[in-house]
Protein backbone atom coordinates (compact mmCIF):
# COMPACT_ATOMS: atom_id res chain seq x y z
CA UNK A 1 0.00 0.00 0.00
CA UNK A 2 2.74 2.67 0.73
CA UNK A 3 4.15 1.73 -2.50
CA UNK A 4 1.08 2.50 -4.14
CA UNK A 5 0.33 5.96 -2.20
CA UNK A 6 3.75 7.06 -3.20
CA UNK A 7 3.38 6.25 -6.76
CA UNK A 8 -0.02 7.78 -6.79
CA UNK A 9 1.63 11.08 -5.25
CA UNK A 10 4.12 11.07 -7.89
CA UNK A 11 1.95 10.91 -10.48
CA UNK A 12 -0.12 13.64 -8.95
CA UNK A 13 2.34 15.68 -7.69
CA UNK A 14 5.40 15.25 -10.76
CA UNK A 15 3.59 14.06 -13.85
CA UNK A 16 -0.04 15.20 -14.04
CA UNK A 17 0.67 18.84 -11.49
CA UNK A 18 -2.62 19.94 -13.49
CA UNK A 19 -5.47 18.31 -15.29
CA UNK A 20 -6.08 19.95 -19.02
CA UNK A 21 -9.37 19.65 -20.53
CA UNK A 22 -7.96 18.10 -23.10
CA UNK A 23 -5.68 15.07 -21.54
CA UNK A 24 -2.68 13.97 -23.44
CA UNK A 25 0.10 11.88 -22.35
CA UNK A 26 -0.13 10.40 -18.52
CA UNK A 27 -3.34 11.72 -18.00
CA UNK A 28 -4.83 10.34 -20.90
CA UNK A 29 -3.95 7.27 -19.73
CA UNK A 30 -5.35 8.09 -16.12
CA UNK A 31 -8.32 8.56 -17.73
CA UNK A 32 -8.41 5.86 -19.80
CA UNK A 33 -8.33 3.14 -17.06
CA UNK A 34 -10.64 5.43 -14.76
CA UNK A 35 -13.00 5.73 -17.69
CA UNK A 36 -12.28 1.72 -18.10
CA UNK A 37 -13.23 0.97 -14.33
CA UNK A 38 -16.31 3.34 -14.16
CA UNK A 39 -18.05 2.14 -17.39
CA UNK A 40 -17.09 -2.04 -15.85
CA UNK A 41 -18.67 -1.07 -12.49
CA UNK A 42 -21.90 0.93 -13.96
CA UNK A 43 -22.75 -2.17 -16.35
CA UNK A 44 -22.25 -4.81 -13.76
CA UNK A 45 -24.01 -3.34 -10.92
CA UNK A 46 -26.19 -1.38 -12.36
CA UNK A 47 -27.34 1.84 -11.00
CA UNK A 48 -24.88 1.98 -8.27
CA UNK A 49 -21.45 0.75 -9.65
CA UNK A 50 -20.07 4.39 -10.51
CA UNK A 51 -20.18 5.25 -6.83
CA UNK A 52 -17.44 1.88 -6.74
CA UNK A 53 -15.26 3.19 -9.21
CA UNK A 54 -12.56 4.55 -6.62
CA UNK A 55 -12.94 1.20 -4.24
CA UNK A 56 -12.93 -1.32 -7.28
CA UNK A 57 -9.54 0.66 -8.60
CA UNK A 58 -7.97 0.25 -5.10
CA UNK A 59 -8.81 -3.46 -5.23
CA UNK A 60 -7.38 -4.50 -8.70
CA UNK A 61 -4.61 -2.16 -7.89
CA UNK A 62 -3.65 -3.64 -4.77
CA UNK A 63 -3.81 -7.18 -6.14
CA UNK A 64 -1.88 -6.32 -8.99
CA UNK A 65 0.92 -4.56 -7.08
CA UNK A 66 0.83 -7.00 -4.48
CA UNK A 67 1.49 -9.80 -7.19
CA UNK A 68 4.14 -7.71 -8.88
CA UNK A 69 6.04 -7.99 -6.13
CA UNK A 70 6.24 -12.01 -6.16
CA UNK A 71 8.76 -10.82 -9.62
CA UNK A 72 11.00 -9.71 -7.23
CA UNK A 73 10.96 -13.08 -5.05
CA UNK A 74 9.01 -11.62 -2.30
CA UNK A 75 6.42 -13.23 -1.27
CA UNK A 76 3.01 -11.91 -2.51
CA UNK A 77 0.37 -10.05 0.10
CA UNK A 78 -2.60 -11.81 -1.55
CA UNK A 79 -0.85 -15.12 -0.76
CA UNK A 80 -1.75 -14.33 3.05
CA UNK A 81 -5.33 -15.63 4.06
CA UNK A 82 -5.73 -12.42 6.35
CA UNK A 83 -4.97 -9.96 3.40
CA UNK A 84 -7.81 -11.71 1.19
CA UNK A 85 -10.45 -12.52 4.01
CA UNK A 86 -10.09 -8.48 5.20
CA UNK A 87 -10.66 -7.57 0.96
CA UNK A 88 -13.06 -9.99 0.80
CA UNK A 89 -14.66 -8.48 4.75
CA UNK A 90 -15.11 -4.94 2.94
CA UNK A 91 -16.90 -6.73 0.34
CA UNK A 92 -19.41 -8.03 2.52
CA UNK A 93 -19.69 -4.92 4.32
CA UNK A 94 -20.40 -3.07 0.92
CA UNK A 95 -23.13 -5.41 -0.11
CA UNK A 96 -25.11 -4.77 2.83
CA UNK A 97 -24.69 -0.81 2.83
CA UNK A 98 -25.84 -0.70 -0.35
CA UNK A 99 -28.88 -3.14 -0.25
CA UNK A 100 -29.76 -1.30 3.30
CA UNK A 101 -29.19 2.14 1.61
CA UNK A 102 -31.38 0.74 -1.67
CA UNK A 103 -34.10 -1.13 0.36
CA UNK A 104 -33.98 0.20 3.84
CA UNK A 105 -33.53 -2.37 6.81
CA UNK A 106 -36.85 -4.36 6.68
CA UNK A 107 -36.85 -4.67 2.94
CA UNK A 108 -32.98 -5.98 2.96
CA UNK A 109 -34.35 -8.21 5.47
CA UNK A 110 -37.39 -8.94 3.89
CA UNK A 111 -35.40 -9.36 0.35
CA UNK A 112 -33.57 -12.22 2.42
CA UNK A 113 -36.96 -13.84 3.12
CA UNK A 114 -38.08 -14.09 -0.63
CA UNK A 115 -39.61 -15.74 -2.38
CA UNK A 116 -41.08 -17.74 1.28
CA UNK A 117 -39.42 -17.27 5.05
CA UNK A 118 -38.70 -20.47 4.86
CA UNK A 119 -35.44 -19.54 3.02
CA UNK A 120 -34.25 -16.82 5.52
CA UNK A 121 -32.04 -19.18 7.44
CA UNK A 122 -30.17 -19.93 4.40
CA UNK A 123 -29.86 -16.90 2.68
CA UNK A 124 -28.26 -15.95 5.97
CA UNK A 125 -25.99 -18.57 5.77
CA UNK A 126 -25.29 -17.82 2.04
CA UNK A 127 -24.52 -14.57 2.72
CA UNK A 128 -21.91 -14.65 5.37
CA UNK A 129 -20.22 -17.28 3.45
CA UNK A 130 -19.93 -14.87 0.97
CA UNK A 131 -16.30 -13.19 2.40
CA UNK A 132 -15.10 -16.88 3.44
CA UNK A 133 -15.46 -17.85 -0.22
CA UNK A 134 -14.43 -14.92 -1.67
CA UNK A 135 -11.13 -14.94 0.24
CA UNK A 136 -10.13 -18.44 0.59
CA UNK A 137 -10.29 -18.63 -3.49
CA UNK A 138 -7.95 -15.82 -4.16
CA UNK A 139 -6.29 -16.90 -1.15
CA UNK A 140 -6.12 -20.32 -3.11
CA UNK A 141 -5.04 -19.34 -6.32
CA UNK A 142 -2.22 -16.80 -5.37
CA UNK A 143 -0.65 -19.10 -3.16
CA UNK A 144 -0.90 -22.22 -5.41
CA UNK A 145 1.08 -19.87 -8.05
CA UNK A 146 3.71 -18.87 -5.86
CA UNK A 147 4.01 -22.51 -5.18
CA UNK A 148 3.90 -23.89 -8.18
CA UNK A 149 6.87 -20.56 -9.26
CA UNK A 150 8.80 -22.22 -5.71
CA UNK A 151 8.80 -25.68 -7.05
CA UNK A 152 9.81 -24.51 -10.80
CA UNK A 153 13.01 -22.99 -8.78
CA UNK A 154 13.84 -25.95 -6.18
CA UNK A 155 13.50 -28.35 -9.14
CA UNK A 156 15.97 -26.39 -11.83
CA UNK A 157 18.65 -25.28 -9.14
CA UNK A 158 21.06 -23.28 -10.38
CA UNK A 159 19.62 -24.55 -14.67
CA UNK A 160 16.71 -21.72 -13.38
CA UNK A 161 18.13 -19.50 -16.13
CA UNK A 162 14.89 -18.63 -19.09
CA UNK A 163 11.88 -20.79 -17.73
CA UNK A 164 11.20 -19.25 -14.68
CA UNK A 165 11.05 -16.02 -16.43
CA UNK A 166 8.52 -17.25 -18.76
CA UNK A 167 6.47 -18.98 -16.52
CA UNK A 168 6.95 -16.08 -14.22
CA UNK A 169 5.06 -14.12 -16.05
CA UNK A 170 1.88 -16.13 -16.14
CA UNK A 171 2.15 -16.91 -12.75
CA UNK A 172 3.28 -13.59 -11.18
CA UNK A 173 1.67 -11.31 -13.69
CA UNK A 174 -1.23 -12.92 -15.75
CA UNK A 175 -2.78 -15.41 -13.65
CA UNK A 176 -3.33 -12.27 -10.74
CA UNK A 177 -4.76 -9.86 -13.48
CA UNK A 178 -7.37 -12.88 -14.05
CA UNK A 179 -7.59 -13.30 -10.25
CA UNK A 180 -8.62 -9.90 -9.28
CA UNK A 181 -11.02 -9.58 -12.64
CA UNK A 182 -12.66 -12.87 -10.83
CA UNK A 183 -12.67 -10.87 -7.35
CA UNK A 184 -14.29 -7.61 -8.75
CA UNK A 185 -16.59 -9.27 -11.03
CA UNK A 186 -17.83 -11.05 -7.80
CA UNK A 187 -17.87 -7.94 -5.58
CA UNK A 188 -20.03 -6.16 -7.99
CA UNK A 189 -21.65 -8.95 -8.90
CA UNK A 190 -23.37 -9.60 -5.43
CA UNK A 191 -23.56 -5.79 -4.44
CA UNK A 192 -25.82 -6.02 -7.82
CA UNK A 193 -28.00 -9.07 -6.30
CA UNK A 194 -28.09 -7.03 -2.90
CA UNK A 195 -30.27 -3.64 -4.30
CA UNK A 196 -32.10 -6.09 -6.65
Amino acid sequence: MGALLIIALILRIIIVRKFDIIPKGAQNALELVVETVYKYTGSTAHGTGELLCSYILSIGALLIASAVIELFRVRAPASDITMTFALAFMTFILINVYGVKRKGVGGRLKSLASPTPVVFIFRIISDIAIPVSMSCRLFGNMLGGMIVMDLLYSALGNGAIGIPSVLGLFFNVFHPIIQAYIFITLTLTFINEAIE
